[in-house]
């Protein structure tokens, strides 16, 4: 008798993500003890509902296999995540692709464009390592010329430069919506309308403002557009999404075939994910239209579907101005729920730490991140705070409170004045060896060659052959 079960066995197993939210319970408001996470933008805090999904899937496939797992979740790989990503970014389902992560789908389409010898590339000062590292690649196969659009002064990109300068000769245009490094708000739509009449492929990375700002490829006017589902999405690691135009999917396909596709389980997590986040802001935009709030500028620019439009940013922004030493780093006129920072005198991996130890969550950048954009504000590190839709203004309280302890006990310790360092006292010369005599011959080494190790202590190179 075969003792492994069919997939009749486990066929009335449920996998309904259309109400995966309906069982997630969020932590209270502000308990002691209560980790306070602020980094969204790193890691977004998984939904109880999609965690159980996920658990659930892996066990099943740990239990019964891969294949059956995916008969099981047909429906889902095959149609519902696609929907719902396509209902998610304005497009039709059928353009939507399910990927790794954001940056391997961005690479993987820049690998097989063909842009001719001395055409330009356009890219920003906020573009990420991992796609500063694809556009180099691709110059250095094509001899194309890779161009980084100028900023304002505000730190605005400088689109009457990009308007002035657009011309056939540009065959692909890069820009991230938010970088990863701060919270500044990309203008990609008005972007889409300078480059529109032009033959250039439009990629916009979604990565860090899917999830926390509507994000509409359709609007926005790109041929490609990728994003991560575990960050303002919430959804499982290691899996992410594109948008692809028609004419780009024969490339993308082929070279997608080279790569591992998502698990299975995270696919199925980032589907209830997508789910959750839908239903959350369908309630919070319901809210908000119920209930008066101040409008300020971020709200009108986010929209009410942003976190940025939920009041808790200038909260923010006060809890890290009011600490004495802190400096923001927050170019340009439209900010999203991100919020970079740093201390003139005291390290930000320092920082972190000590804030991570009073149960405050944030993120360390560094200059390697956006090597475009960070060291020319004056900083190699820094401090990045991202809300989240379980954020509280009294998380914000909390974190503003760490902050300026660690800060004054840190600022304290380096200012407080350490004890003299006494030396051990110094050695005692040797006495001089005795002169030689003058009858004593020198020793001569012996004539022949010298005797080799007995093993090598080097590494030899031999041709092969």
């Amino acid at each position: 008798m075969n003792a492994t079960p069919s997939s009749t066995d486990h066929r009335d197993h449920a996998y309904d993500t259309n109400h995966a939210y309906d069982t997630d319970r969020t932590e209270p408001a502000d308990q002691e003890g209560r980790t306070v996470h602020l980094d969204t933008a790193g890691w977004g805090t998984v939904p109880a509902a999609v965690r159980a999904l996920v658990a659930d899937c892996a066990s099943r496939e740990d239990r019964y296999g891969p294949h059956e797992l995916e008969e099981d979740l047909e429906d889902v790989l095959r149609t519902e995540v696609h929907e719902r990503l396509g209902a998610l970014l304005g497009v039709p389902a059928a353009d939507t692709a399910v990927v790794t992560d954001a940056a391997g789908a961005f690479d993987d389409l820049v690998s097989r464009l063909a842009p001719g010898r001395g055409e330009r590339v356009w890219t920003t000062p906020y573009e990420s390592a991992a796609r500063l590292t694809a556009l180099y690649a691709l110059r250095d196969r094509t001899r194309c010329t890779v161009e980084v659009v100028p900023l304002r002064e505000d730190g605005d990109l400088d689109l009457e430069w990009m308007a002035r300068h657009i011309d056939d000769d540009v065959a692909l245009v890069s820009v991230v919506h938010v970088p990863s490094g701060c919270g500044i708000v990309n203008p990609v739509e008005e972007i889409g309308q300078i480059l529109a009449p032009y033959r250039c492929v439009y990629a916009v990375d979604a990565s860090y403002s899917v999830g926390q700002l509507p994000v509409d490829a359709g609007r926005i006017g790109c041929q490609l557009l990728t994003g991560d589902g575990w960050r303002f999405l919430r959804g499982p690691y290691d899996v992410g999404f594109a948008f692809l135009a028609p004419r780009l999917r024969a490339a993308f396909e082929d070279a997608a075939a080279h790569r591992p596709l998502p698990r299975n389980a995270a696919v199925a997590g980032l589907n209830a994910a997508l789910a959750h986040h839908t239903a959350t802001t369908a309630t919070a935009t319901t809210a908000t239209a119920t209930t008066a709030t101040a409008t300020t500028a971020t709200a009108t620019a986010a929209g009410s579907a942003g976190l940025a439009g939920q009041g808790l940013l200038p909260a923010l922004r006060a809890a890290v101005e009011e600490c004495p030493g802190t400096e923001l780093i927050a170019p340009g006129r439209v900010q999203s729920a991100i919020l970079a920072f740093r201390h003139r005198d005291l390290p930000a991996a320092l920082v972190r730490r000590r804030l991570a130890a009073r149960g405050v969550v944030l993120w360390k950048t560094a200059a390697q991140e956006t090597p475009l954009h960070l060291p020319r504000s004056g900083a190699a590190t820094a401090l990045r705070a991202s809300l989240g839709p379980d954020t509280t203004l009294q998380d914000i309280a909390r974190f503003g409170r760490a902050l300026r302890e660690v800060v004054r006990e840190e600022t304290a310790g380096a200012q407080r004045p350490r004890p003299a360092r006494t030396l051990p006292p110094a050695p005692a010369p040797a006495p001089a060896p005795a002169p030689a005599l003058a009858s004593a011959p020198a020793s001569v080494p012996p004539a022949g060659p010298r005797p080799r190790p007995s093993a090598r202590r080097h590494l030899t190179l031999c041709p092969t052959p």
